[in-house]
């Protein structure tokens, strides 16, 4: 199956990379100067894959972090606070402090012919500093002015050098991000020496792009970047930096395109369906379709309908509607005689989900299975013969679906549920239960742009933008914990009405690193007050001590739910119309959108409370801010973009999916959609990558890691 392919060994990864690459695959070991102990901490730092050691790619691949500039040459007299200036000083005489005060610094008297100038080093032991800085003889020393009783002085200097070696100084000098034990000249060092060994490439962009956007080559922008002549070749915004960030997003965008052509490559089968049963589940809604799902249901029969495999993300914001679509979707695949699986991330939400469909699919005559871990032998057995001889039409579960033991008669649609950290490679697994299956990703977190193509960009996207009619307005209120006293009485008074809450924190169990009120102490607080009214559910729970729960919170026989994140998503409780969120500054965008997601449901009004604890930082209150404006999930994901950054708002540093490491979204965004436009151009040009443009593609790819989709690349 086409996943076999990701596993290809790395020796034979090393045979098929182009030969001039070779240099940049070397083991740090090849780099003067680095031995076993100093290879070893790069290897940490630069976060290299289990088993292997960092090599020479790594030292280039990690990007300055900014430019100093030490062009500035004057006199001390034209030297200004805090300001980095490079002096040619001559040196007066030594104060070291007084035996057994190391507290007191090391003062060394210097002067120039415009002023004078102390330099200034604390616990400077050995002697190093007075050979530096011999007296009567002349250095250049650089570093940041200051100010002390009045008088200049550099305290620790960056640089002292003998005049007949000022050419070794670096007046422009990028700094890097650093780790315990590596200092910045060190790295440095190692930076030059790795620059050294690129060589020229094969040009993969258009000589009509690179005159327009005027970038140097791939060499000369490596160069550019890491030994700048002027702090402007640095800087995020320079033609060699804009290179590099394209360099990388193309080698990502031409991978999500050879897995799409893989995807589309293995024929899918063009299904008929006349459209009798989705219409026969459209009826039995207590609503009627919004114009976005309509929309969506176009797109996704037109795909159903075609020869090519669908491979569709359908994202929309909480409550609009993304299971009726995707039942609908399923409803198509069983009129067409073939099956479909509904996979969720946990089984809480994939019995939640079987819950909403099943009473629907039994009206429109759809057979639906819930197969779960826990279920009893018995039951499981008789599904697994269901999905075998294909009387059943619709199994809903999670990932377990797709082992080995399940097999399908006949699977025609995967719909996977809120799983926006899906990467390519299980997109590509999938298709080894069904040959032909179509794809359906459903993500409730709104993606910016960008993120969608980064991580989809092998997919086509539709989007649900309005919520269904009838669902309810959220009015959302910041409060500081300080008013837990009249947060209780407004709550017993609402509940005392009928109404229903959640109630949110962001740990099970007390901390003794987090000063964070836990789900446990908050229930055993609000039991005092509420009685046998409240009820705790935490994802440690057994799936069925959770169900139960749910259940009754569901049945109403519960009015207050103290809950952690588990019920983000997937909980549906429509007279539940409150929602608060306890230290709601330690929650990301995503998840305080998410969770407020789950009250307006039915037809109360409802509230949402963010109760923080101070001091809040700047980004803390620009996050709760950003909830209380808004409800439109995808100004609040754009929002979360600017604030966290992409690898966070995906998961994506947990889930092993792309980050950058040259590309910086914030700076490079409009960049992507270049890249974008590009590599999709490439293929339909040149699928088979041959040719020299082609290899040169080929070169990309192994230069940024993405060789392992070489072997997808189909011949012709």
């Amino acid at each position: 199956m086409p996943i076999g392919l990701f596993h290809l060994p790395q020796e034979n990864r090393a045979l098929s990379r182009p030969a001039e690459l070779q240099p940049l695959f070397a083991s740090l070991h090849a780099i003067k100067g680095v031995g076993d102990k100093l290879a070893a901490l790069l290897t940490r730092f630069f976060g290299a894959p289990e088993g292997q050691e960092a090599i020479v790619l790594d030292v280039l691949m990690h990007m300055p972090s900014g430019v100093v500039d030490r062009r500035r040459q004057v006199g001390i007299a034209e030297a200004y606070l805090n300001q980095v200036v490079t002096l040619r000083l001559h040196i007066d005489r030594h104060q070291p402090p007084p035996r057994g005060k190391p507290h007191i610094p090391h003062r060394v008297f210097a002067h120039d012919e415009t002023g004078d100038i102390n330099l200034v080093f604390f616990r400077a032991q050995g002697g190093w500093v007075e050979k530096a800085l011999p007296v009567g003889e002349e250095r250049f020393v650089s570093g940041q002015i200051g100010f002390f009783n009045g008088e200049k002085q550099i305290t620790h200097p960056d640089y002292i050098v003998e005049p007949d070696r000022f050419a070794t100084l670096p007046l422009v000098e990028p700094v890097y991000p650093l780790t315990n034990g590596l200092s910045s000249k060190a790295l440095a060092k190692l930076v030059r020496q790795a620059v050294d060994t690129v060589p020229e490439l094969p040009e993969w962009i258009g000589p009509e792009t690179m005159a327009i956007r005027k970038w140097p080559s791939f060499q000369t922008a490596m160069r550019n970047v890491h030994l700048p002549e002027n702090p402007d070749e640095g800087q995020l915004w320079s033609p060699a930096r804009q290179r590099l960030a394209y360099d990388e997003y193309l080698a990502g965008q031409i991978t999500l395109q050879l897995v799409r052509s893989t995807m589309v490559a293995a024929k899918g089968v063009a299904r008929q369906f006349a459209g009798e049963l989705p219409a026969k589940v459209s009826a039995l809604l207590a609503f009627s379709l919004t114009e976005g799902q309509k929309h969506a249901l176009e797109e996704i029969f037109v795909d159903l309908r075609a020869t090519d495999r669908m491979s569709r993300l359908l994202q929309g914001d909480v409550g609009s509607g993304k299971t009726v679509v995707a039942l609908m979707a399923m409803a198509a695949m069983a009129e067409s005689g073939a099956q479909s699986t509904l996979m969720a991330p946990t089984e809480l939400l994939a019995s939640q989900h079987f819950r909403t469909i099943q009473p629907i699919c039994e009206a429109a005559g759809l057979t639906c299975a819930l197969l779960t871990g826990k279920m009893p032998a018995a039951e499981r057995r008789a599904i697994l013969a269901g999905l075998a001889d294909g009387s059943i039409s619709i199994a809903v579960g999670t990932h377990a679906l797709f082992q080995s033991d399940i097999e399908f008669k006949d699977l025609g649609l995967t719909v996977v549920d809120e799983q926006h950290r899906f990467g390519v490679h299980q997109r590509l697994a999938l298709s080894d239960k069904g040959r032909h299956t179509d794809l359906l990703v459903m993500t409730a977190t709104p993606i910016p742009r960008t993120l969608v193509l980064t991580h989809f960009g092998d997919m086509a996207v539709s989007v649900l933008r309005e919520k269904p009619r009838g669902r309810q307005p959220i009015d959302t209120a910041v409060l500081s914990i300080g008013d837990y006293d009249r947060v209780i009485a407004r709550l017993q008074s609402r509940l005392a009405e009928g109404a229903q809450a959640y109630w949110v924190c962001p740990l099970v169990e007390e901390s003794e690193t987090l000063e964070v009120v836990s789900a446990e102490d908050r229930f055993a607080e609000l039991q005092k007050i509420f009685g046998n009214k409240v009820a705790l559910v935490h994802g440690r729970m057994s799936a069925a001590a959770k169900q139960d729960v749910m259940g009754r919170f569901k049945a109403n026989e519960i009015k207050l739910l103290v809950a952690t994140t588990v019920i983000e998503v997937g909980v549906d409780v429509p007279n539940a119309s409150i929602m608060i969120i306890e230290h709601a500054e330690r929650f990301g965008l995503a998840q305080l959108h998410q969770l407020r997601g789950r009250v307006g449901r039915g037809t109360q009004r409802s509230a949402c409370l963010l109760l923080y604890k101070d001091p809040l930082s700047e980004t803390a209150k620009a996050r709760l801010e950003t909830i209380k404006s808004t409800e439109d999930g995808f100004l609040i994901a754009e929002r979360d973009l600017e604030l966290r950054g992409q690898g966070d708002v995906l998961g994506t540093r947990q889930s092993g999916m792309p980050g950058y490491r040259l590309a910086v979204p914030d700076v490079h965004r409009h960049l992507l959609e270049f890249a974008h436009d590009d590599a999709k151009a490439l293929m339909q040009r040149n699928p088979g990558l041959t040719g020299e443009e082609g290899e040169a593609a080929r070169t990309l790819l192994y230069l940024f890691r993405r060789d392992l989709a070489i072997p997808l690349i189909r011949a012709g």
